[in-house]
């Protein structure tokens, strides 16, 4: 079992940053990538960004550039620094972890809480 529990949300406004955090504790696979996901009313839930062990990343388009996903090396704790915040950027963000599932595939089946942020104009 993995738990994860996401902090630093909050609301600023436009131009403006956020780091949140994700403090994961329990069986972490090294296999699977850690990620950030975020989801907005009425819009589908969004993959933000990836990190694996080897601290490869990657970002949806929308983010990149501005946002930048981190880990520490143990990977209890997972970051999402968040800069030139935009209106719609407002959504609940999630972490994620994953578990090695059939055909040695990651399913990602632990979830935070998520935590809000809000972005005025």
């Amino acid at each position: 079992q993995v738990q994860l529990l996401e902090s630093g949300g909050g609301s600023v406004q436009a131009g403006g940053s956020l780091k949140l955090s994700c403090a994961a504790s329990g069986d972490i696979s090294s296999n699977c990538e850690m990620r950030w996901y975020r989801q907005a009313p009425s819009k589908e839930r969004e993959l933000v960004s990836t990190i694996n062990r080897a601290h490869t990343t990657s970002y949806a388009d929308s983010v990149k550039g501005w946002f930048t996903i981190s880990q520490d090396n143990a990977r209890h704790t997972l970051y999402l620094e968040m800069n030139s915040l935009k209106t719609e950027d407002t959504a609940v963000y999630y972490c994620a972890s994953g578990r090695l599932g059939k055909g040695w595939r990651c399913e990602y089946v632990y979830w935070g809480q998520g935590t809000q942020v809000t972005i005025s104009s």
